[in-house]
């Protein structure tokens, strides 16, 4: 059966336990049992609330767990009293999850994980399956961001930026494995954008999917990685590439300019160019401008750089290049491609080469040394 509306109930509903008296933890694994039952039922007994199917499950579950702990002053104090649905509250709970699997206290990969399975949904198989790792070893690191805010109160204030942040990395995470962890990512900012009125949440989901809509054209056929400019963007998805500029004209609108609204405004542009020679490079250097100035980032310099080098040329571009630290993640790629543009193939074929050593993943290396070999035999050509 379809799961994804039965995942959406998970945090109000981890959130109801909680409030009446449960530790995180032990409402998680709870409700995360009431998932396994429900899956079980509700396929030949669907019920009318299931929400409150959840909790009432989630409940009982979570009180056979203190009497089966003998803990005796909490089974006092919990009463096992049936929750009423109409005093169950939905955005607090929920919005209130988001802010706890992103607390600070966590380390980023703990905090996605965390996210990933209260808040997404997932079982820890699949998380673990998402991330190549062993499900012992994703169940640990479950375990332990649980018990680090486990003394968490509801009423502590949440950091949206902590969990905007932690959603981004999300979706960077890209698409390996059994779950499809970009549309995860999505799929929980469109739940937390509807929760919480703030230009930066839209921003953040309107750069999802302007991204997510240029994914099938992004890889060839054998998964060889195939770049923005040689895309073939009839295979773009143009709706949701019109909702995400429509998210992103209503978070401008605001006046409120942020990081991701700025990401965001970049990659519209270039989802509007109907081809890589129609993309306005000149304004997206003047979004860079701005986002360099929210963030003060490397990599953001780096990328204007690469910008620059299309608007004014590559020998603009590797000008803004000097003043960057060579150390940044993808400074070959950058130097390699101003190089091959400025007509120094013997140089870029040698950057394209450093950058495959550093890539980080198998479908970048191979694309970086196939740009180096083609570079290296270009120049040995006299071409």
């Amino acid at each position: 059966m379809d799961t994804t509306g039965l995942s959406e109930l998970i945090p109000s509903v981890i959130g109801v336990l909680v409030r009446r008296g449960a530790d995180f933890a032990s409402a998680e694994d709870a409700v995360q049992s009431a998932l396994v039952r429900a899956l079980e039922v509700w396929p030949d007994d669907p019920p009318r609330e299931p929400k409150a199917w959840l909790v009432t499950v989630a409940w009982r579950k979570f009180l056979d767990q203190v009497r089966s702990d003998d803990a005796r002053s909490a089974r006092q104090e919990l009463d096992a009293r049936e929750p009423e649905p109409e005093t169950v509250s939905d955005s607090d709970d929920t919005l209130w999850l988001y802010f706890l699997c992103a607390h600070p206290s966590l380390t980023s990969a703990s905090a996605i994980a965390l996210t990933l399975r209260a808040v997404a949904g997932l079982t820890t198989a699949q998380i673990a399956a998402a991330y190549m790792v062993p499900e012992a070893t994703m169940a640990q690191r479950i375990s332990r961001a649980k018990q680090r805010i486990a003394g968490v109160r509801l009423d502590r204030p949440g950091d949206a930026s902590t969990v905007l942040h932690v959603l981004y990395l999300l979706f960077n995470e890209g698409y390996s494995g059994e779950v499809d962890l970009a549309a995860e990512a999505i799929r929980v900012t469109t739940q937390l954008s509807d929760l919480l009125d703030e230009p930066e949440v839209r921003g953040l989901l309107s750069l999802m999917l302007l991204h997510h809509a240029r994914r099938p054209a992004r890889t060839g056929p054998s998964g060889r990685l195939i770049p923005l400019a040689e895309q073939d963007r009839t295979l773009w998805d143009t709706a949701m590439i019109a909702r995400g500029v429509e998210i992103l004209q209503s978070a401008l609108a605001r006046d409120r300019l942020g990081e991701y609204q700025a990401q965001a405004a970049i990659a519209a542009l270039h989802a509007d160019a109907q081809s890589a020679d129609e993309t306005d490079w000149v304004q997206i250097v003047e979004w860079y401008d701005e986002l360099a100035a929210l963030t003060d980032s490397p990599v953001v310099r780096l990328n204007r750089a690469v910008a620059v080098g299309e608007a004014d040329g590559p020998r603009a571009g590797l000008a803004a290049l000097a003043d960057i630290d060579p150390g940044v993640p993808r400074y070959d790629a950058a130097s390699a491609h101003l190089h091959e543009r400025a007509g120094e193939l013997a140089v870029a074929a040698t950057a394209y080469a450093e950058a495959a050593r550093r890539a980080t993943n198998a479908a970048e290396r191979d694309h970086l040394t196939r740009q180096a070999s083609r570079c290296e035999s270009e120049a040995g050509s006299g071409r």
